[in-house]
Formats: structure tokens, sequence, C-alpha cells
């Protein structure tokens, strides 16, 4: 049974959005009329003229409209994991984009990824534009997605990189004075798809069961989804650094600045940039850029950037920091910190499901102080190997004991495993940019300005 809009609005089972009165009128005339709604003339077309029943019994709950017209209904779609399990929603993002080809037809696509969920409540569109997501679908556990709309001030990177969102209610009407777009209007200026009306508890708890694991959706069969999402290879073993690094250097920051920072752009992120160009001159290199030519450039401190992908796929990356290693203070932070652990002779290993979200409780062991992280991490670092190579552990997570950081003194650097820039997130690690100008005042490198 199909409800009609009146009929959905009267038992509470409409999107968040404003509804007209003058919408309302019409669309229940039309009902009473027997006027098919866009839908259905999408379906009588696509099936030979013959009209048939929906494949999905919607509610405007689900079945969000994507303009002032409450006829404009989703097509459904699902969204299949590679162990088996199926679940139904609809269409988003730039899956509702139709091709002029196709004559009004929605044509069948399939997106493909590795699955993961983040628990962010606000901040969606940093996570979106957060390039470690390179290679992942991205589900939201907080229900509602978009409220605030999308500000150009909030991205950490040129373009989202992720394959995928997810997510149960995807809202179009925005309450934010700083909002520019919708959210799902940006999506499609992006061509990234998303799926909504999904149960999110739901797939959460099997993510947390199973993995991260690969996953389709789509508007294509069940069978052929599953079998796109068993083809699915994920991170495990991919170097997606080169998808996402800068080109070429350019700099940031006051030239006044006394400090001088080459950043290794692994998938680094605005707010980063900001953070170090307060104090420091920041010249961004790629992320195969050659440890002497980086020297070359003279810098007070080395800093190595989050990124997206398996540390152990990047021996350039770990060959050209080893080269650094005790020739000048190196910083890294995510990817950073992974990559610099390899430098050093230690070992990484991929996580369950990772940490992915602004709530992560980490335990500084120099003071016992705990902070409320912001993370964003599939792979961490092997506490044993570390042990063997010298180096301190700095940091633990105080929800499954991965280590959060680490120290080598003598070889003068340090790393952590989370966002001290949060963003988004809690602000208790800022203090880590403090440590970070300390590392190089101990080394005595500081410039006269």
């Amino acid at each position: 049974m199909k409800l009609s809009f009146s009929e959905a609005q009267r038992i509470g089972r409409l999107d968040q959005r404003v509804v007209h009165p003058g919408e309302q009128d019409k669309a229940e005339k039309e009902r009473q009329a027997g006027v098919p709604t866009r839908r259905q003339q999408r379906s009588h077309t696509k099936h030979g003229g013959q009209r048939t029943q929906d494949a999905y019994p919607l509610s405007l709950l689900d079945a969000l409209s994507l303009d002032s017209s409450p006829e404009q209904l989703r097509d459904p779609a699902k969204l299949v994991l590679a162990t088996g399990e199926v679940f139904p929603g609809y269409c988003a993002g730039s899956l509702t984009v139709q091709s002029p080809d196709n004559q009004g037809i929605q044509a069948e696509r399939i997106v493909t990824g590795e699955i993961v969920f983040n628990t962010v409540m606000a901040g969606y569109q940093e996570v979106i534009t957060d390039p470690s997501y390179a290679g992942q679908i991205v589900t939201f556990t907080y229900p509602h997605i978009g409220n605030y709309g999308i500000s150009s001030q909030d991205c950490e990177s040129s373009r989202p990189w992720l394959r995928g969102v997810v997510t149960r209610s995807l809202e179009n009407r925005t309450s934010s004075w700083r909002s520019e777009d919708t959210l799902e209007s940006w999506l499609i200026q992006y061509d990234i798809p998303a799926i909504t009306g999904i149960d999110t508890r739901r797939l959460t708890i099997s993510i947390r069961e199973q993995g991260a694991v690969g996953c389709a959706f789509g508007t294509a069969p069940e069978s052929i989804l599953l079998e796109a999402a068993r083809r699915e290879p994920g991170t495990t073993g991919a170097d997606l650094t080169g998808i996402v690094t800068t080109d070429t250097i350019y700099h940031l920051g006051d030239p006044n600045n006394s400090y001088k920072v080459v950043a290794y752009d692994f998938g680094i992120k605005r707010t980063i940039l900001d953070h170090l160009k307060q104090f420091a001159r920041v010249s961004v290199v790629p992320a195969g850029f050659a440890a002497n030519d980086a020297l070359s450039l003279d810098p007070d401190i080395v800093f190595l950037s989050n990124g997206p992908g398996d540390p152990a796929a990047l021996d350039l990356q770990a060959s050209i920091v080893s080269d650094l290693v005790g020739r000048v203070p190196i910083f890294g932070i995510c990817l950073g910190h992974q990559i610099l652990a390899r430098a050093i002779g230690a070992e990484t290993y991929k996580l369950p499901f990772g940490h992915h979200g602004g709530n992560h409780p980490v335990k500084r062991l120099a003071t016992g102080r705990v902070e409320v992280t912001s993370q964003n991490h599939n792979y961490a670092v092997s506490s044993n190997s570390l042990k063997s190579c010298g180096a301190m552990v700095t940091h633990v997570n105080l929800n499954d004991g991965v280590v959060e950081g680490m120290r080598v003194d003598n070889a003068r650097i340090e790393s952590v495993q989370y966002h001290p820039e949060s963003s988004p997130g809690p602000h208790d690690s800022a203090y880590l940019f403090d440590s970070l100008k300390k590392l190089i005042q101990d080394n005595g490198s500081a410039r006269d300005s």
C-alpha cells in the first residue's frame, strides 16, 4: 500500500522538511483524481507502458522528496554486503541523477567500496571531504545527516574522496545561516552516490561483528550487487596516497614565521595546515618526495600527514622517511604515524572495523590524562614491534588498547594515531601542536625571523 502525501503527514511519517498547505491540497486532489505520481510515470515508461506495482511500499519518511514537489519520490535501491546481508533503502546523491540517454528511466548503477561507520553527530562535511576515506563507503550512525547544509568553509580538501555515503535520513531542509547548499545537491555536484533510508543501527552492528567488508549499493538486482560486493578488494594492500596527494609543491604561512615545516601530503586536511601555518612557513610536498629534496628545503621539522590505504603497501614512503630519521625531527599523525613506525622497523596490522568518530578515549601515559579524540583509521601499529625498535608507547586507546602514540627520543621523532586538529571533534588534543614546536626547540633549530 502506498501512502498519499496527506495520509503520511497525519501519521507522522514525513521527512522533517517544512510542508506547505498548498502542496498537501494539490497532492490529495491528484491522488483522488487518480493522477499518477512522477515515480509511477517512470515505472510506467520503464515497463513498456504497462503500469506495475512498485517494488517497495513507500512512505515519505524513507522516500524523501528531491524537490519541493511531494509527488517526487525516490527510487528504491539496495545495499548488499559481501557477507550476503541485504539492506533496502532509496537512491540519493548522484545515484538519483538520470542520464538524458535513458529517456527519464533510472539507469542501473552499482557503487562498490569497503564499508565503515563513523559515529560523529556533527561534522559530516568534514568527514566526507577527509581524503583518508578514499576507497571507502561511509555509514553515518547518527540518524539525521544534512540538517545544517553545506558551507565552503568546512571542506577539508578540494573535493570528496570517498566512494559513497550511507544514511538513515538525508535531510534536504537546512537550518543554518552558514548554509550555501543542501548536502544532496553538493553530493550530486561532485558525483558522489548515496543511499538513504538504511537501517544504520543494524548495519553498524553487522560491521562491528564481521569487520569492514566489501559492499555494493545501487538499483541493480540483488544478485548482481552481491557479486560486485564480493569482488571489491577493499583497502588491504592498497596504496591510495597517489590519488589524493598534491602534484606539486606549494607554500603556506607568513614568510616571517620563525620555523620551517616540510609537510608530506599523504592526504592532508586543510585544518591541519591551518594549525601549522599559524607558527611556521609550510612547504607541502607530494607523497613520493625524495628525502634529500625535502632536506634541501632546510626544514626545522618534517610533518607526516594523515591519508588513506594500507601502510604496509607504502614501501616507497617508508623508505623515504627512513632516510630522514635521525637527520631532522619528525612528527607524524594517522597514516604518517604508521609510515613512521614502519620506517623504524615496526609492523602494522588491520583493525576489524577501524576507529572512525569524534569520541574515542585515549590515555596519555605520561600524565594519566584521558583525551577524547577524533579518529579515522583502519590500521594500527603493533605494540610488540615498537618495543623491539626502541620506541616508547606514549598513548593508548581505552576502548581496545590500540597504540595511539609513540616516541623515540634519540631519533627526535614523535607521532600519534589520531587527529590533533580535531575537525570534526573535541579539542582535547590541540596541545600536540605545542609538542611539535617543542620538538623543534629542543633540537635547537629555531631560526630568527
